[in-house]
């Protein structure tokens, strides 16, 4: 089992930054393709990013040269850079761990609480 819980959501204005993390508990997390998620009002869960286990990247075109996923295995933690924030970047933002590199919501065996972020125009 893996838990996931993901820290650093919160207000900002259009144009800034945050950082979110992904720490995980009881197994490690080099094991896993790494995936964010997010979920806006009244829309699905939709694939954000994901690094593989080799530390290689993929993104949504809609984050794509504003988001960049890192993890730092030995911490156990996962970050997902966002810059350049817009208002429709709003929704509850997940991460979780799949054994293979996956760029859909199928095939994530753990997902995390979510933390919410939300910017402001």
């Amino acid at each position: 089992q893996v838990q996931l819980v993901e820290s650093g959501g919160g207000l900002v204005q259009a144009g800034g930054s945050l950082r979110l993390s992904c720490t995980a508990s009881g197994r490690t997390i080099s094991s896993y393709a790494m995936g964010w998620f997010r979920r806006a009002p009244g829309k699905e869960r939709e694939f954000t990013g994901v690094i593989r286990r080799s530390g290689g990247t993929y993104y949504a075109d809609s984050v794509k040269g504003r988001f960049t996923i890192s993890r730092d295995n030995a911490k156990n933690t996962v970050y997902l850079q966002m810059n350049s924030l817009k208002p429709e970047d709003t929704a509850v933002y997940y991460c979780a761990a799949a054994p293979v590199f996956r760029t859909t919501t199928h095939g994530y065996d753990y997902w995390g609480q979510g933390t919410q972020v939300t910017v402001s125009s």
